[in-house]
């Protein structure tokens, strides 16, 4: 398989910030259950209100 184009590459919406990202290599075999672009917004996500 050649190269392809970023744009012709999956995207998804992230959970915490709202922004688009596309798949990366190294979420090949989990991408069903990527829900957050970085590290950052995974520790950021929203916690129930008490």
């Amino acid at each position: 398989m050649g190269m392809r184009r970023k744009s012709d590459l999956p995207q998804k919406i992230c959970a915490t910030c709202g922004r688009p990202f596309a798949w990366r290599k190294k979420w090949e075999k989990v991408w069903d259950e990527v829900r957050y672009c970085s590290k950052k917004c995974s520790g950021q996500r929203k916690m129930p209100s008490k």
